[in-house]
C-alpha cells in the first residue's frame, strides 16, 4: 500500500475526538487537542512532538523516536517517516501525546 503518509496521519488524528489541523508557524501542518499541540508535520516525512522528558528519553533509547534535529537537547524528538513502518510508529507516539493530553 503506497499512500501518502501526510494523508495517512491526518485522517487517523482527525479521527480522533477533539482533533484539529492548522498551519504550523514553521511550515507544514499541527496536530491540536483543545487548543495545544499534540504535534506537527513538516511535508509528508517529518513528524516533530514534544513530550515529557522521562518519556522522551525511553523512546530515544528504544529506537521509537531520534532526538529533535534542531534542538536534541528539549523535550522534542522527531520521527523521519521513511516507511509504512515509520508511519505507524509516529502515529502510536502521537496518540501517546494524546492520550496524555486528554487524561491531564
Amino acid at each position: 500500500m503506497n499512500t501518502n503518509r501526510k494523508e495517512t496521519l491526518t485522517a487517523e488524528l482527525l479521527s480522533w475526538p477533539g482533533v484539529t489541523v492548522q498551519p504550523h508557524r514553521f511550515g507544514g501542518i499541527e496536530f491540536n487537542y483543545e487548543g495545544k499541540e499534540i504535534g506537527h508535520l513538516h511535508g509528508d516525512h517529518l513528524v516533530d512532538m514534544l513530550l515529557p522528558k522521562s518519556i522522551r528519553d525511553e523512546m530515544i533509547s528504544a529506537g521509537r523516536a531520534q532526538p529533535h534535529h534542531i534542538y536534541p537537547e528539549s523535550g522534542w524528538v522527531s520521527i523521519y517517516l521513511k516507511s509504512e513502518t515509520d508511519t505507524s510508529e509516529a502515529i502510536e507516539l502521537l496518540r501517546l501525546k494524546y492520550e496524555l493530553m486528554k487524561n491531564k
